[in-house]
């Protein structure tokens, strides 16, 4: 389960992507990188960033570790910028932080090279989880003091949009053409079973690792247990294979 932790003091805003996450400091002394419940993005986003993060986690992919934030909305009144401040408002009770990798860069693929081996790990995750915003132009990597990090998940899991038709998605091909590490992509095969064998076992963690309150009251569904059953069924059923999602992408 994730740790749950109280913001205590709104640090600054990130004035980056669509959500505008905001640094803040919590109760434990950390510094996180907040992403809020009332963003436009709305609590999908969030759910997709806690199951796929732990679940990259659980694959041993350096993802920042992350945390459930109470935030009191009147922590707003430091903000001066009227959209954030809003934003924030609409944010009380459970949003969830990232921890702050202190020192970081934004990875560029001419700049940095990533290990070939953790550049095939990332690849296929990323087509586990059908995370379209891993893009060169912005791959949502970070370079840092210990090597690469891996955020900003919530645009994957896109089945979730759309639950009936769900079942769709997991056949559905994984497009690598824009990838940052697509690079990577012949050396799929070497790590596909042992990390399919790994998500299969990491998964029920990672799926209960949500918390109730994003869960609740999705339509077609009686309670969050149902829609914890519904995320499991769909990544059980993509792992099973045929894997004939992977991308096959020439280096």
């Amino acid at each position: 389960m994730l740790s749950e932790v109280t913001a205590v003091r709104y640090a600054a805003p990130l004035r980056e992507g669509g959500s505008m996450p905001g640094l803040i400091e919590a109760d434990d002394r950390r510094l996180y990188v907040l992403k809020w419940v009332g963003a436009a993005q709305g609590r999908k986003a969030l759910v997709a960033e806690v199951l796929a993060g732990e679940l990259g986690r659980r694959l041993g992919l350096p993802v920042p570790e992350l945390a459930l934030v109470d935030l009191d909305p009147v922590l707003a009144r430091s903000e001066p910028e009227v959209q954030i401040q809003e934003q924030m408002r609409a944010s009380g009770g459970t949003n969830l932080g990232m921890a702050h990798v202190a020192g970081a860069l934004n990875f560029d693929p001419l700049c940095f090279d990533v290990d070939t081996d953790l550049a095939a790990r990332v690849l296929w995750f990323d087509a586990l989880i059908s995370n379209v915003d891993r893009s060169w132009r912005n791959p949502n990597l970070l370079v840092a003091p210990g090597g690469l990090r891996l955020i900003d998940h919530g645009a994957s899991l896109v089945f979730h949009h759309s639950w009936p038709g769900a079942e769709k998605w997991r056949r559905k091909p994984y497009d690598a053409s824009d990838h940052a590490l697509r690079h990577a992509a012949g050396l799929l095969p070497a790590v596909d079973a042992e990390l399919a064998a790994l998500a299969e076992r990491a998964l029920p963690a990672a799926v209960a690792a949500v918390p109730d309150v994003w869960l609740a009251d999705e339509p077609g569904f009686a309670t969050p247990a149902d829609v914890r059953a519904a995320y499991t069924a769909q990544l059980t059923a993509r792992l099973a294979g045929p894997r004939d999602w992977l991308p096959e992408v020439a280096s």
